[in-house]
């Protein structure tokens, strides 16, 4: 895929692998907006993925790219997690990526009009496939982002849009000190 002056929007660009991404996109020449809750795009807010897609349209006039690196963890056994945790798993780990792939698809599909080679990437990680105890809920929220990215690239497809999902291991412990609920566990060397 030839990167060099793609339009690419980095969803949670200032996370471990956000920001690994985003650089690596950069080090390919392509044109990366970073976008995250750090820089006042809060992806709890539904109406924010809207705002995010129109300001890099606004700014750039096209879009090519779209990684979704943004999550959250949240650690504890399935029957000790609030309602609310549960809620903001959810809102952010599935609903708003896929608010993203849903709103971004007419931009992805002119690009692929003009020519260019669109795609999209997820990242659910293993607890997706492997879902693991202590983190049911997550695990969850992973496996609906999972579940809807298989069909949705079915579809996408017919308009040239790649959607892929990525679905690492443990690979840095910054989301695991951060966990919405609870205390990470003790987890194996990171993967680089």
């Amino acid at each position: 895929m030839n990167l060099e002056g793609a339009v690419v929007l980095v969803v949670g660009a200032t996370g471990g692998l956000g920001s690994r991404i985003a650089t690596q996109l950069e080090s390919k020449s392509a044109i990366v907006v970073r976008s995250s809750k750090s820089t006042g795009h809060d992806l709890r807010e539904f109406s924010v993925v809207g705002e995010v897609l129109d300001a890099t349209i606004a700014q750039l006039g096209r879009l090519d790219g779209l990684v979704v690196a943004s999550e959250v963890v949240a650690f504890g056994a399935a029957s000790e997690l609030s309602p609310a945790t549960e809620e903001e798993l959810f809102a952010v780990n599935t609903t708003s990526a896929i608010q993203l792939i849903t709103q971004s698809e007419p931009y992805l599909a002119a690009s692929a009009l003009d020519g260019r080679d669109p795609f999209i990437i997820t990242l659910s990680g293993v607890a997706a496939e492997t879902p693991v105890a202590g983190l049911a809920a997550c695990s969850a929220s992973k496996a609906g982002l999972a579940a809807y990215v298989v069909a949705a690239a079915r579809e996408y497809r017919r308009a040239g849009i790649r959607i892929v999902d990525a679905r690492p291991g443990h690979t840095a412990p910054a989301l695991s000190e951060h966990p919405i609920a609870g205390c990470a566990p003790r987890f194996s060397a990171a993967l680089n």
